[in-house]
């Protein structure tokens, strides 16, 4: 993760040379460059972004990847809030691969709200056990294939008051679980040989953010109910609530501080292993690997200081992040003297001028290591 961060930053750092260098002709890549760092058109038109990605990890080796983004605004009105496709493929030398997909999609004047995401890939999973106390090693290394359909459809009641569907399908197939010491192997959890699990349910969602990959002012909460049932095909029977609330506040007019507490909830039935409330990632509890730590209910918190931009730099900022977070079920019960703490810097480069968009470089620090984050658009 290290590498990739240091590519990326390389990376980046080359365009900019490039773009600052005034020359009477340029040929195709330079052009391209050129629409990737100076935005020239009108704030108003669709933008479309697509660049390749070098990475190497301990459990994949060399990753080689594409990303996109397409940003646009409902019917080109820029009263209308900011939507953001967002997509990513990779392919790794140990023969491993992926494809996510986010989105999140206004209609004109905001009325309809389309929130989700798609994930699939052929992956390895590092699986440490249930529970806050999960010991630092890995207890096993999970092979197989896995698609995420998590999408939320909703329609404004009123003034930024959302009311929908929200429906999450989940498939782990073609599983090999493979145990670290097989000489002293550990239970296979629920679901360890794969599941598949339709989730049907609502959600109340308050949305007042213009711009959803770098919000400098505005509210998202959303109250989310999942019933997960036998009767339309699920392999198990659970139900989760979802609670999941940000907020956003200018320090002036540049700075931005951010505040998010986030919680999952199983509140009937058992989940299985993959489907559990997971810690950590590339958004929430930055440092630690997702699903260091899982549990049936997980209670997370941040908050962000954003220097965007410096006072000193037109295209330069950094943030600096604090968090905490612990997994508890009912009969590891919640205690406040088990939240897990994680923090870190960033720094930003503001790729889209008019729209307001920049890349992050984030390094977080856990009491277990350090994490590298290289995205579009803010953790939250």
């Amino acid at each position: 993760m290290l590498l990739k961060f240091l590519l990326a930053l390389a990376l980046s750092l080359f365009f900019c040379t490039i773009t600052a260098q005034e020359t009477p002709e340029k040929n195709l890549i330079g052009r391209y460059i050129d629409y990737l760092f100076n935005d020239s058109n009108a704030v108003s038109e669709p933008k479309l972004l697509v660049y390749p990605t070098l990475g190497f990890a301990p459990e994949t080796s060399w990753e080689i990847g594409l990303s996109s983004l397409y940003v646009y605004y409902a019917k080109q009105d820029t009263a209308n809030r900011l939507s953001e496709i967002n997509g990513f493929t990779f392919y790794t030398f140990e023969n491993q691969y992926g494809f996510w997909l986010d989105h999140a999609l206004y209609s004109d004047r905001d009325k309809w709200f389309f929130l989700g995401r798609v994930r699939y890939q052929s992956f390895p999973l590092l699986y440490y056990g249930q529970g806050s106390d999960a010991p630092s090693d890995y207890l096993a290394r999970v092979d197989g294939n896995f698609l995420l359909i998590k999408e939320r459809v909703l329609r404004e009641l009123w003034h930024s008051f959302y009311l929908g569907l929200e429906i999450d399908f989940q498939h782990l197939f073609q599983v090999e679980f493979n145990q670290a010491d097989p000489e002293n192997p550990v239970e296979i959890p629920l679901g360890g040989n794969g599941s598949t699990n339709l989730g049907v349910g609502l959600g109340l969602v308050y949305d007042n953010r213009h711009n959803v990959l770098n919000v400098r002012k505005g509210l998202f909460s959303e109250l989310a109910f999942l019933k997960y049932d036998k009767a339309w095909g699920s392999d198990f029977d659970f139900t989760s609530v979802i609670s999941d609330n940000r907020i956003f506040r200018p320090v002036n007019k540049r700075d931005v501080i951010a505040a998010q507490l986030f919680g999952q909830f199983t509140t009937s039935g058992q989940a299985p292993f993959n489907q559990l409330a997971l810690m950590g990632g590339e958004s929430l509890m930055r440092g630690y690997y997702l699903g260091r730590f899982r549990d049936d209910n997980l209670i997370a918190g941040q908050v962000e200081y954003r220097f965007l931009p410096f006072s000193f730099l037109k295209r330069w900022g950094a943030t600096a992040f604090l968090s905490a977070g612990q997994v508890f079920s009912e009969n590891d019960r919640f205690d406040f003297s088990r939240f897990l703490p994680a923090g870190g810097a960033g720094i930003r480069f503001l790729l889209f001028p008019d729209k307001d968009i920049y890349v992050r470089f984030d390094v977080a620090f856990t009491r277990e290591g350090t994490g590298f984050y290289f995205f579009i658009g803010e953790a939250f």
